[in-house]
């Protein structure tokens, strides 16, 4: 099957991009995430695919990275998700925050998804919880650092951990709340209050 698509984009909706590959145009679906992160109209860009082979059509499936087709392939095992369903959720999660979202329970963040809800979610964290390692992926780039000893989240932080307990309690999830506080500078020399004062601006 096709591992890539690499051209020029001739096409780009929220739902799908044309790929010109040798005058030939691929029509590739794609999540919201990806159509915004694609290089504009006439430019060169490549897309991982995913073939999907039913009776009446074969449609494409396409990612900017590995990562994001991995856990779109895990995400379609799910029962009662396919591939429209996990590229919804794709459309408001990276692959990275996803695996954080799934390995955290955070089936709120999840079910804000376009036609996946709680149930679903829920599903979904039970069937792929035991498929995902947090410690292979490092709880995505926003969050992971590049050594252990110069991340804060790799150790017991009580003053991190309570900012991001005041932000879930505060009605924010888990998951966001997470990156919140994540993208925050020189956070290991900040009080909880800082912390959560400094995440609370990121929310908006």
């Amino acid at each position: 099957m096709i591992g890539f698509v690499r051209g020029i984009v001739e096409y780009i909706s929220e739902e799908l991009a044309v790929i010109d590959v040798n005058g030939v145009g691929y029509n590739v679906h794609i999540s919201s995430d990806t159509a915004s992160k694609l290089p504009g109209l006439g430019e060169e860009a490549k897309l991982y695919t995913f073939t999907s082979v039913r009776e009446d059509a074969i449609w494409l499936y396409g990612f900017r990275t590995r990562q994001d087709l991995e856990i779109f392939k895990k995400v379609i095992t799910v029962s009662g998700i396919g591939p429209k369903g996990a590229l919804s959720i794709l459309s408001v999660m990276d692959a990275d925050t996803l695996r954080y979202a799934i390995s955290s329970g955070d089936k709120k963040a999840i079910a804000k998804a376009p036609g996946i809800g709680p149930k679903m979610a829920e599903r979904l964290i039970l069937e792929l919880k035991d498929k995902i390692s947090i410690d292979d992926e490092m709880i995505g780039r926003e969050i992971a650092q590049t050594a252990a000893g110069s991340n804060p989240f790799a150790a017991d932080n009580p003053q991190i951990r309570e900012a991001v307990e005041a932000l879930v309690a505060l009605g924010y999830g888990q998951t966001e709340s997470l990156k919140a506080v994540s993208s925050i500078a020189n956070i290991e020399s900040l009080d909880s209050g800082a912390i959560l004062k400094a995440a609370l601006k990121r929310m908006f």
